[in-house]
């Protein structure tokens, strides 16, 4: 029997992570999460938070990061808006792998707006497991 051109998940560093989930970075490394998500296919998108102090740093970031349109209105029903509804208008969607690296940790970001940023990529989670789309989310704080 021939082996698979893509490797199957379990075969993968990403082996043991539920296929819609949003959580620590932990023990990954940024490169393996990229590389898995080359083999699997998936895109693969990344943002480095590390010089951002507030909430619209943050947003500007990702939007500049993930390559979003111009016309992205920098807030947070506009980021599920752009993870969700026109990726899945344009066609099906193989799977995605984000990592959110360094979000801030400080007065102009507190611990209710990095709640916040992290229920909209958990409601994308959920959005993409109603369609049977993998999408996992890993993130750190700086």
């Amino acid at each position: 029997m021939e082996k698979p051109l893509r490797p199957e998940p379990s075969e993968t560093p990403i082996k043991g992570v539920r296929s819609n989930i949003v959580q620590s970075i932990r023990a990954f490394r940024v490169q393996d999460l990229q590389e898995t998500a080359t083999a699997l296919g998936h895109h693969f998108l990344y943002a480095n938070l590390a010089t951002a102090q507030s909430k619209q740093d943050v947003l500007d970031m990702i939007a500049q990061q993930f390559t979003f349109p111009q016309h992205f209105g920098k807030n947070f029903d506009a980021l599920y808006d752009c993870m969700t509804d026109p990726l899945h208008k344009s066609g099906p969607q193989p799977g995605f792998i984000v990592v959110l690296e360094h979000i801030p940790a400080n007065g102009k970001f507190d611990k209710e707006a990095r709640e916040q940023l992290l229920d909209i990529f958990r409601d994308t989670a959920d959005y993409w497991a109603d369609r049977k789309v993998p999408f996992r989310c890993f993130y750190s704080f700086r």
